[in-house]
C-alpha cells in the first residue's frame, strides 16, 4: 500500500459535529481553530458543515467568541505601541498597514 493513501476516517453527521463545534468551543477554542481541529481529528474537509459555518453554530448555540476584527485590532495596537518604541522598525510599519488593510476589508464584508 502506498504511503501517501491516508487512512479513510468515518463521515460524521450534522448534528454530531455541531455538538464536537459547540464542545470545543466552551474549551475556548476560537472559531478557526475548531475548523484545524475537525480537519484534522474528526476528517471533516471544509469549515462549512451542512451548510453552516463554524461561526453561525456558534451564534445559534449562544457562545461568545472573539471575531477577525477584535483579534486584528489587538494587534495593530500592540504594533502601534512597538513602532512607538522602534521608529526605525521598516518592517513592522509594512505589517501594521497590511492589518489596517484587512480591517478595511472586514469592515467592507
Amino acid at each position: 500500500m502506498p504511503a501517501s493513501k491516508s487512512k479513510a476516517l468515518p463521515k460524521a453527521k450534522a448534528t454530531d459535529i455541531e455538538k464536537i463545534v459547540v464542545q470545543l468551543a466552551n474549551e475556548g477554542n476560537s472559531p478557526a481553530k475548531i475548523g484545524l481541529i475537525l480537519r484534522d481529528l474528526h476528517g471533516v474537509p471544509r469549515a462549512k458543515i451542512a451548510g453552516k459555518k463554524v461561526t453561525k453554530i456558534l451564534d445559534e448555540n449562544h457562545i461568545v467568541y472573539e471575531k477577525e476584527k477584535d483579534i486584528l485590532e489587538k494587534k495593530v495596537e500592540n504594533i502601534k505601541n512597538h513602532l512607538k518604541k522602534n521608529k526605525h522598525d521598516y518592517t513592522a510599519g509594512r505589517s501594521l498597514t497590511k492589518k489596517l488593510w484587512r480591517i478595511q476589508k472586514v469592515n467592507k464584508a
